[in-house]
């Protein structure tokens, strides 16, 4: 079964019917279940542990003591033995529930400011998708929607920026619990020059930590020239940018400029995406690099195998 911490204690508590203050009191006495922390300190567990957790508590319900359960479970677990637990789904997702159902219920929650909903859906959406799944078919299309809301009017500026703040928090939460990385050169993503809109980018670099390659998060508006003496410091492998407008493509286009390198071996492969590529196909021809492709699976994909170019073992 899965041992990768994705679910906070509220969903834990929703999953299992224990209440967070019950899950607080029984780590704290008997040292279960096993959680790991985030960055901010807050817990997190894996489905094994919502499994050991569920077991314990049909062993409750059935009369037993909270330390005989799970006394009872750790004695089988020690012996090799360990009793059947299942992941069962939480009744309000079935597992038929589709990818465009549940983006509906995200958006809904997020334009509507309840964020004890949103937390629901992703938390239940986990139940039944993997995280990866989860970030490309609901998260980034979410923070896509959530954007056309705004551009036609639908939403406030204050509604766009509580809704795709929100899924930030929940791309940089689930960054802390990235696998171990490759002992490799790291790969830098940056948004360009006047660029603000990073969602995409960080969905990038937490798929990208995903599949253990170090990566250096830079985040919105880098400056070319800031950037030519970090990157000289660091030698990254990789370098992604990201440019949304035809302001920030131009700005980008200038690259060559600032990160020039009279070793040809210490020189990082540059590469780019976003939406003005898409919608502009001109500006491919006009930016020097490697263009990523149109859609953020692509390119992932491509920036995943250019690193296994340059890194051919990186274990």
């Amino acid at each position: 079964m899965n041992e990768e911490p994705v679910y906070n204690i509220g969903v834990v508590a929703r999953m299992t019917g224990i209440p967070e203050n019950t899950l607080r009191i029984w780590e704290r006495r008997y040292n279960f279940p096993t959680s790991t922390r985030t960055a901010g300190g807050h817990r997190l567990y894996s489905p094994l542990q919502v499994a050991r957790v569920r077991w314990v508590k049909q062993r409750i319900d059935e009369g037993m003591q909270t330390h005989n359960a799970i006394q009872a479970l750790e004695q089988s677990e020690d012996t090799g033995q360990s009793p059947a637990v299942t992941l069962a789904l939480p009744s309000s997702v079935p597992s038929s529930a589709s990818g465009e159902s549940i983006r509906d219920q995200l958006f809904e929650a997020l334009i509507t400011l309840d964020k004890k909903q949103a937390e629901m859906v992703i938390g239940d959406a986990l139940t039944i998708h993997s995280l990866e799944h989860l970030i490309l078919t609901i998260i980034a299309p979410t923070f896509t929607a959530i954007g056309q809301a705004w551009e036609e009017g639908r939403i406030s500026i204050a509604t766009e920026h509580f809704a795709t703040n929100y899924l930030r928090q929940k791309l940089l939460m689930w960054m802390q619990t990235a696998p171990p990385e490759y002992p490799v050169r790291p790969v830098v993503l940056a948004c360009a020059p006047g660029e603000l809109h990073e969602g995409g980018l960080l969905i990038l670099g937490l798929l990208l930590q995903r599949l253990r390659w170090p990566v250096v998060y830079l985040g919105q508006t880098v400056d070319l020239a800031d950037l030519a003496s970090f990157v000289g410091n660091l030698k990254p492998s990789l370098i992604v940018f990201v440019a949304m407008t035809e302001n920030t493509a131009q700005a980008l286009s200038q690259w060559p400029q600032w990160l020039s390198h009279k070793k040809e071996n210490e020189a990082p492969i540059v590469a780019y995406a976003g939406y003005v590529f898409v919608q502009e196909p001109a500006w491919v021809d006009r930016v020097p690099g490697i263009y990523l492709g149109n859609r953020l699976s692509d390119g992932l994909d491509k920036a995943d195998s250019l690193l296994h170019h340059l890194n051919p073992f990186p274990g």
